[in-house]
């Protein structure tokens, strides 16, 4: 992947009108384009989080809807979808995913605390910006519980930012956001109206109509693989078509590795795909015996792991091997200069990989590290412990089509790079009682920092035309 120089509002608008500028001048006056793929990296309130998980609340937060992590305290949308309009600047962007917070236990086993966060959508139009949210949420004191569906959560500070003339990706970083009045009261009352969150930042692929695709199709697999009886639903006993295992690791190590300490990254190769909460290792071959409930498959893709604590860790050439209702997921391992072939990572149950229409799924099996896993994560785990789940997908014909992973749309920036963002506060009660925190300072880059992230922008944009023409 290329890196580039993160840059941040109002920088990044200014990017956004030199991308424009330096493309063809007929971009700026392009008609509306398809939004098709991409993320949304909002931490909500990070003081929020501290306070949920620390000994007053004592409680948790849990993903839904294939949302993930990314550095130490952001949480990561998915799938973007909606329109753009380079010659207006309007933008409406809606992202996959949510996060439920419980905290304040009760006697009778409920939470005082109950709140959930989902499909954000940023709408930009005259300069103004707004960021919805569903939001379901136990009102304090009353516990009166509320769904409200695209919720007006948050204002976006926009000022100085011009999106008209943008291309593909269109990005915007840092952006600050307010907590509105309709906010507040979605928001249970723990915070009132005028309340800085957490910056917002976001990057969307835009498809031209020309080239619009069908909703998915950023992330779609691969081609079906030709087979002598193409176009008739037969298989070769016990063949495999097409498949793909969907792992995440462990979401805790990847926040340690893009996180404050870690402060490193992740590089996915050889068709290795980023899902947000999972990666995808594709183009599965092997055998699969239905009555025997077996699987011996091989996977593309690996994985690199590095830090700034020394840390490298590379997992290549997955397999999958299933019997008797159990499965085993291997990968060759390279750590510290030395490679070891085939070490056993993690045990999951397999008792319902099991075909239906020509495809084997098995959806989020609870995954538990060897011993042999534990040593190649340098002992940082102990064996028995609960890894990220494992997804399986096989076809079994050449129609079957495997499920699409979470669309995080293309970038300039390596995908595991962590934003940075504000300072966290004091995890005390949170107060309705306005601000509860500085802004979070809006960093300007110097001309040289973005000419050199122009140049990364254009590099992904013609990165992403000759993938197309391939």
């Amino acid at each position: 992947m290329p890196s580039s120089l993160p840059v941040r509002a109002p920088a990044a608008a200014v990017l956004v009108v030199l991308l424009g500028a330096l493309l063809p001048a007929t971009a700026a006056h392009a008609a509306s384009r398809t939004v098709q793929g991409g993320r949304l990296d909002w931490g909500i309130k990070s003081s929020f989080q501290s306070y949920v998980t620390g000994p007053i609340a004592d409680g948790s937060w849990s993903l839904t809807g294939g949302a993930a992590t990314v550095g130490g305290s952001q949480f990561r949308f998915h799938s973007a979808t909606g329109s753009y309009d380079p010659g207006s600047g309007a933008l409406r962007a809606g992202f996959s995913g949510g996060v439920h917070f419980v905290g304040h236990k009760q006697a009778d086993g409920g939470n005082e605390l109950d709140l959930t966060i989902s499909r954000p959508t940023v709408r930009i139009s005259a300069g103004a910006g707004t960021l919805y949210a569903d939001m379901v949420s136990k009102a304090r004191g009353s516990g009166r519980v509320t769904t409200s569906s695209q919720v007006p959560l948050a204002a976006l500070g926009l000022g100085g930012i011009d999106m008209r003339g943008g291309s593909t990706p269109v990005r915007l970083e840092g952006i600050p956001a307010t907590l509105t009045a309709q906010g507040a009261s979605a928001f249970a009352g723990y915070y009132a109206a005028g309340t800085p969150l957490d910056p917002v930042s976001l990057s969307v692929d835009t498809l031209a109509p020309a080239t619009a695709k069908p909703s998915g199709s950023a992330k779609s697999p691969a081609p079906a693989k030709s087979s002598p009886s193409a176009g008739k639903k037969e298989r070769s006993a016990g063949r495999i078509e097409d498949a793909a295992v969907d792992w995440g690791v462990r979401r805790t190590f990847r926040e340690y590795v893009t996180g404050s300490v870690g402060r490193g990254e992740w590089t996915l190769t050889d068709g290795a795909q980023d899902g947000g909460a999972v990666f995808r290792f594709p183009q599965g071959e092997g055998s699969y015996d239905a009555s025997e409930g077996t699987l011996d498959a091989d996977f593309a893709g690996s994985v690199r792991f590095t830090g700034a604590d020394g840390l490298d860790l590379r997992l290549a050439g997955f397999s999958a091997r299933v019997a008797s209702g159990k499965g085993k997921l291997l990968a060759d391992v390279t750590r510290d200069g030395a490679t070891d072939k085939a070490v056993p990572l993690v045990t999951f149950a397999a008792a319902g990989l099991a075909p239906k229409d020509g495809l084997a799924v098995l959806t989020e099996a609870p995954a538990t590290l060897t011993a042999e896993g534990a040593e190649a994560f340098g002992s940082l785990y102990k064996a028995g412990t609960a890894m990220d789940p494992v997804s399986l997908a096989v076809a079994l014909d050449t129609k079957a089509e495997l499920p699409a992973l979470p669309d995080l749309g293309s970038t300039a920036a390596p995908s595991g790079t962590p934003t940075p963002s504000a300072a966290k506060a004091v995890a005390t009660e949170p107060a309705a009682s306005g601000a509860s925190g500085p802004r979070t300072p809006l960093v300007v880059g110097g001309g040289a920092a973005l000419i050199a992230a122009s140049a990364a922008v254009l590099y992904a944009v013609r990165r992403r035309r000759a993938a197309r023409n391939t």
